[in-house]
């Protein structure tokens, strides 16, 4: 602010916005976002107004989360305050969405489709997280972007669940399966393991179920989770 340097400024204060989101402070960090929204937009410079609009989604939609732990309950059945804030979260990743469009930037494309994903799951509006989720992984593919592409493949499944279709879930959870150890991750490994038994349940297919259950428990001991 001294030295009148006003992007420096913008940037300052987006930082400011995203340490004060993991701290907690929502309200606090959505000011100080909006400081970085505001001057990015009278400065003319896209890629950070992108930035702070991708910024604030973000911190909209941690608040949301961080509300939506209270009331454990299914997604869909949010308390009105909790639906309002991921409602905020979706608008300001679709308007970052539309100026990463414009900029041509897919990586950025990716992440927002994730996020938009994730929101609208949330919100129990499955069929728009289950397009946006298969953007997501058409791009991480683009990329190479394997753990991108996992948990792409997690969210669809989780999504299909909702909508009664255990079978293509299976089948999301099985390429979750799959990745998951290409890239050597057993935590993820074992996740997969506990969908896949519990959808095979879902379809009745008990003997299946208890297969990946036994291997759900194998990794859980192997990794000393209680």
């Amino acid at each position: 602010r001294t030295i009148g340097d006003r992007i420096g400024e913008a940037k300052a204060s987006g930082n400011l916005g995203n340490t004060l989101k993991i701290l907690g402070q929502f309200d606090e960090a959505v000011v100080c976002c909006q400081r970085h929204l505001d001057i990015s937009q009278e400065q003319g410079d896209k890629v950070g107004e992108a930035r702070a609009l991708y910024n604030i989604g973000n911190v909209y939609h941690a608040k949301g989360k961080h509300l939506s732990w209270n009331v454990a309950q299914d997604p869909g059945y949010l308390p009105q305050e909790v639906k309002e804030t991921l409602q905020k979260a979706s608008e300001y990743y679709e308007k970052n969405l539309s100026l990463v469009k414009e900029l041509g930037d897919r990586a950025a494309q990716g992440r927002a489709y994730g996020n938009l994903g994730n929101t609208q799951y949330l919100l129990g509006n499955f069929s728009e997280a289950i397009a946006f989720h298969k953007e997501r992984l058409a791009i991480a593919k683009e990329f190479g972007d394997k753990a991108a592409e996992r948990r792409a493949y997690s969210n669809l499944g989780n999504a299909h669940i909702f909508l009664g279709r255990f079978d293509i879930s299976a089948e999301y959870y099985k390429k979750t399966l799959q990745l998951s150890r290409q890239l050597k991750d057993q935590a993820v490994e074992a996740q997969a393991c506990y969908s896949l038994g519990n959808t095979y349940t879902l379809l009745q297919d008990y003997e299946r179920a208890i297969e990946y259950h036994l291997k759900h428990l194998v990794i859980a001991q192997e990794l000393g989770d209680r």
